[in-house]
């Protein structure tokens, strides 16, 4: 036991006080008995005998009743259990990420944990309070009390490292209890490993009780024929025993088509034909799991002709005019001689095809072109001078052309994962007519090649930047040297090539995905484009490469759907923006990675915790009771005690 104020214990000293009175009034008298009041003799010893038990009794109750009252203004108290941790800074970690759409037996487990943390959160204790997209610092649940009513899911995944590093980076000379508040969907050992091990977290994890969930996962150009595309939609189902479920098509918040599938299989594509011209719409499902997922907004722009400007001998470049036929793009080919330079910068992809060697004026302008988003596509010459290659290629990245193998090698293997191959094939193609080159430079490239040779070395590659890719032949293609040009490969590769980043295609980007859209507009240096939805608009980071924008979204915009893109108010674009699918998969997290963590079972029972374990015992309260009830005994005996 422990005094708040032990100076206050000297006061027992004053129990002499009464026992010094009650030693006097206990002195011993002679008594004299007179004649005519012997008769009441033994009546007074029996009353001098109750009175002096009486006096016993009322001494008794006056030093315990003084007793306790010292005791009280003393303040005896007995430490709690987890005293030490009792000025620990409270943070409170919420996982606010599309997986807690998930049910469980009290609702949306976000919604309920919100709930719970309004109505047990006392209000005499502070805490900070960070989720997935918001931070409160050194708050408290009356601050804090509307902006987890209108607590909003976030596009954000959650990331446990990302948030514990923010906590440690709000420096404080307390001790730290974190409390994490999350389905565990997406948690790995890597981010456990990352958090402090002097802050050590403990988790309430609130479990889903519904694991079925559908989601659609992409839209694209399957094919184009004459005036329609054919447009495939991807769905993806979790769980088991899944209902067939309907799907529709809106084109501008108008139905266009809308049919019912069954779930077969884990991933399944759908196809609808639209007519060939601007989309601005989306696909939705209806199901019991996740909404967030439900909905794939997508845009499809006016088709516009690509320009492509190949430059080489016209002999060696007549495949490439049967490639890219007039009724998608404006191709024409030059001669080195009578290359008009200013052309260049007006092109969405330019080829060099087997030159000899490539001028340094050619290489500064092109260097100039690749930067402001145009594809380049090198085919070298046989005969090309490897200094020169190298001196050209180290503008871009990190490639080598090495020595001329003159020996004929089978280009076997196709990497589907490229991004001049992904989502080419509907199947990964295996067994082909493989095609040959005669001669061949070796390169070394970190970049993943796109196509192999036999020995697993590179046939094509390409050095990606943020807004175009330089792609590399590590052979001529000419039909001395190859039969690649008889290749059913030949068309996609060009084509794929040329159209990289170009905006024919749909339109569907990722929120948080940090890579940079290209938008057809001719700006002035003061004009800014303005991304403008239904509820939502922003200007996005923004710079002007020659007759295009390169915009970067960041985590923008908070919700998804479909936008438009403005300079001022003229209409420049369609765009659409979606929620990573990455928590669709309701199964259940791997909760053995937290075995050697604390949990908790739920919020109310975690302030009961802190409580119990951190709150003295106040014993002084028990001495106020005993002072009051030995105060109502002598009260007593004095009444009743004769």
């Amino acid at each position: 036991m422990h005094f708040k104020h032990p100076e206050i214990l000297y006061f027992l000293f004053l129990l002499i006080v009464p026992l010094l009175v009650h030693l006097f009034q206990l002195r011993h008298f002679k008594k004299e008995y007179f004649t005519n009041v012997r008769f009441l003799k033994a009546l007074s010893i029996q009353t001098r005998k109750s009175s002096k038990i009486k006096k016993w009794l009322l001494l008794a109750c006056r030093l315990l009743l003084l007793t306790c009252l010292i005791f009280a203004f003393s303040q005896p108290f007995s430490e709690s259990q987890d005293s030490k941790n009792a000025t620990n800074e409270l943070y409170i970690i919420l996982d606010n990420s599309f997986s807690m759409q998930a049910k469980g037996k009290k609702g949306e487990l976000l919604k309920r944990a919100v709930q719970e943390l309004l109505e047990e959160t006392p209000e005499n204790v502070n805490f900070s309070l960070i989720t997935n997209s918001e931070n409160y610092w050194n708050t408290d649940i009356k601050s804090v009390r509307d902006a987890l009513q209108n607590l909003k899911y976030s596009a954000t995944s959650f990331q446990l490292d990302n948030i514990m590093a923010k906590i440690k980076a709000h420096k404080s000379a307390f001790k730290k209890d974190i409390i994490i508040i999350t389905d565990a969907i997406g948690l790995d050992e890597q981010q456990l490993k990352k958090s402090d091990a002097t802050d050590f977290p403990s988790f309430i994890i609130p479990k889903a009780e519904q694991k079925n969930n559908v989601s659609i996962d992409s839209v694209f150009i399957h094919k184009t024929v004459e005036n329609f595309y054919e447009i495939s939609v991807q769905i993806s189902s979790y769980g088991k025993n899944l209902n067939p479920i309907p799907i529709s098509l809106y084109n501008e918040n108008k139905l266009i088509a809308k049919t019912i599938t069954t779930l077969d299989t884990k991933k399944k594509n759908l196809s609808f034909t639209i007519p060939k011209q601007s989309f601005h719409g989306y696909f939705s499902i209806v199901d019991d799991g996740l909404s967030y997922d439900n909905t794939f907004f997508f845009s499809i722009s006016k088709t516009k002709k690509t320009n492509i400007i190949s430059i080489g001998e016209l002999s060696k470049s007549n495949f490439l005019s049967r490639i890219y036929t007039s009724e998608e793009f404006n191709y024409n080919n030059y001669i080195l001689n009578s290359l008009d330079y200013n052309k260049l910068e007006e092109q969405d992809a330019i080829i060099l095809n087997e030159l000899d060697e490539i001028p340094q004026a050619l290489i500064t302008t092109l260097n100039s072109f690749v930067e402001k988003g145009g594809n380049l596509i090198v085919i070298p010459s046989a005969i090309s001078s490897i200094t020169n290659l190298n001196s050209f290629f180290s503008n871009f990245g990190n490639l080598t052309f090495n020595s001329l193998e003159n020996r004929e090698k089978l280009i076997t293997k196709i990497n589907f994962n490229h991004p001049i191959f992904n989502s080419v094939f509907e199947n990964k193609v295996t067994n082909f007519q493989y095609p040959k080159t005669k001669k061949s430079f070796i390169i070394s490239s970190s970049n993943p090649a796109a196509l192999f040779y036999e020995d697993q070395s590179v046939f094509l590659t390409s050095i990606a930047n943020s807004v175009s890719a330089v792609a590399v032949f590590a052979a001529p293609i000419n039909s001395k040297n190859s039969n690649f040009q008889q290749s059913p490969l030949i068309v996609p590769t060009f084509y794929k090539m040329a159209m990289n980043n170009q905006n024919n295609d749909v339109s569907a980007l990722i929120i948080g995905n940090n890579n940079p859209h290209l938008t057809e507009a001719s700006l002035n240096k003061d004009a800014i484009l303005t991304v403008k939805g239904l509820e939502e608009q922003f200007i996005p980071i923004q710079q002007i490469l020659n007759n295009k924008v390169k915009m970067t979204f960041n985590n923008y915009p908070e919700q998804a759907g479909n936008f438009s893109v403005y300079n001022k108010k003229e209409w420049i674009e369609n765009i659409s923006f979606n929620y990573n699918r990455t928590e669709s998969d309701l199964a259940p997290a791997n909760e053995t990675i937290l075995s050697d963590y604390k949990t908790i079972q739920s919020i109310p029972s975690l302030f009961d915790t802190l409580q119990t374990d951190r709150t003295d015992n106040q014993i002084w309260k028990w001495f106020v009771i005993f002072a009051l009830l030995f105060l109502i005994i002598e009260m007593a005996i004095i009444r009743f005690v004769k």
